[in-house]
């Protein structure tokens, strides 16, 4: 029976032979990661299982990342207990100043490789696709389990093809190719479904790129969203993983839930308006919308690549003096090229504020959260009302390049008004 690459991946991992879409199955985990947040839920539930140790230290990783460093006494202790039952359990730990966001360590330190099945307790797993991977979010109760036995349930989702075609222009990015998905299908069209990127136009992207565009499967409803491995894949993985992997792609006559088309040679820079993802048009409509904070980073956007592009627009520009401008690496790794490349110096001479790897704002936690009537363009995955900070407040998506514009400007422009020509 012919199979997508997200069906053949879960496939490979269970005890089945074969499985079509809506089937349930049990599915054996290569890697386990929690947070902060989600990580000492699942302790105490695990707890509550009788189950005293992993199934498999070198398969669990835990990162402290969403309210890194400490903003009160009630994180410092959710960090605290994170630590300390990794060293008992005797699982790799990221802590302070020595990893970022764990959907950005776990990729650059070569954690994930194509064809592995990750679960994570993060809604955010889905960028691990960017990879090959099967990556997805589970809840604190399933990631209990996942860290006592090693497996999880899982209905075997449709899969949806994402083409895309052409070539994208100047000042569009991954995040573009993402918005301009979501405002096709909707924020619930991939609903019990994998979004599988393929064509001239995805094998043409970046590394960081995949990223950016994986990472927000789960903003379309998806249970995630998955690049086939290639040239691009392996070129990133060389000198970070050492672990074998194997090229894997759909059947040919494989079927599909429904195939979309999208056309980079026409698509410009997008802007996800108040209050959902799904609330896409063009950055040209959107222009004159006043700012009041730009915040650039997160685990789908804080790439360097992400941190180019920024100081691409900053450079030789200051932040208007009615704007906000928060910039977050999302790994120490990311903050040291940027340091390297002076990017750190051109973010500060123009007046922005370098912070340190963190999810911070992005989910409203810290470092930089929205007063009442503050409105915000952010290169973050979501705009809900009161995700960054007060209800009242305004959240608005779009790549590093837009995002620096506005910072600029004082609200949101096209970025080929304050910069002529990108230089990557």
């Amino acid at each position: 029976m012919p199979h997508t690459l997200a069906e053949k991946l879960l496939i490979s991992h269970s005890e089945v032979d074969d499985a079509s879409p809506g089937d349930i199955i049990m599915v054996r985990c290569d890697l386990v990661m929690a947070n902060d947040v989600s990580g000492p839920v699942a302790f105490r539930q695990m707890e509550r299982m009788g189950v005293q140790r992993v199934f498999d230290p070198s398969k669990v990783v835990m990162v402290s990342d969403h309210f890194m460093p400490a903003k009160d006494a009630r994180s410092a202790a959710l960090q605290k207990r994170l630590k300390s039952w990794s060293d008992l359990q005797g699982v790799y730990y990221y802590g302070q100043g020595r990893g970022g966001i764990e959907h950005t360590v776990l990729v650059e330190d070569g954690w994930i490789v194509p064809g592995m099945v990750i679960a994570g307790g993060d809604s955010h797993t889905c960028t691990y696709g960017a990879l090959g991977a099967f990556g997805t979010g589970l809840g604190s109760t399933d990631i209990a389990a996942c860290l006592a036995f090693g497996e999880f349930w899982q209905q075997v989702p449709g899969t949806i093809q994402v083409e895309f075609t052409g070539h994208k222009g100047s000042f569009v990015a991954g995040k573009d190719l993402i918005l301009a998905v979501i405002a096709d299908i909707g924020v619930g069209g991939g609903a019990n479904a994998v979004l599988e990127f393929v064509g001239e136009g995805a094998a043409s992207l970046s590394l960081d790129d995949r990223l950016a565009v994986a990472n927000m499967a789960v903003e379309a409803g998806a249970e995630t969203g998955i690049f086939p491995a290639d040239e691009v894949t392996a070129r990133y993985l060389d000198r970070r993983a050492d672990r074998e992997w194997h090229p894997e792609r759909s059947d040919p006559d494989a079927s599909y839930v429904r195939k979309v088309k999208i056309d980079l040679n026409s698509l410009e820079p997008l802007v996800a308006l108040p209050h959902s993802p799904g609330n896409v048009v063009a950055v040209s409509e959107a222009r004159g919308t006043k700012i009041d904070q730009v915040y650039i980073g997160n685990c789908s956007n804080g790439t360097i690549t992400d941190l180019r592009q920024t100081a691409e627009i900053l450079r030789g520009n200051r932040v208007h003096p009615d704007v906000r401008a928060i910039i977050v690496p999302a790994s120490q790794k990311v903050y040291r090229q940027a340091i390297s490349e002076g990017l750190i110096d051109v973010f500060v001479e123009a007046g922005a504020v370098v912070s340190t790897p963190t999810c911070g704002a992005c989910f409203g936690g810290h470092m930089g959260v929205l007063a009442e009537g503050e409105r915000a363009i952010t290169t973050t995955n979501r705009n809900f009302k009161g995700r960054m900070g007060s209800p009242l407040a305004e959240v608005c998506l779009a790549n590093a390049y837009v995002a620096a514009a506005a910072a600029v400007a004082g609200e949101i422009v096209e970025p080929a008004s304050i910069c002529s020509e990108p230089v990557r």
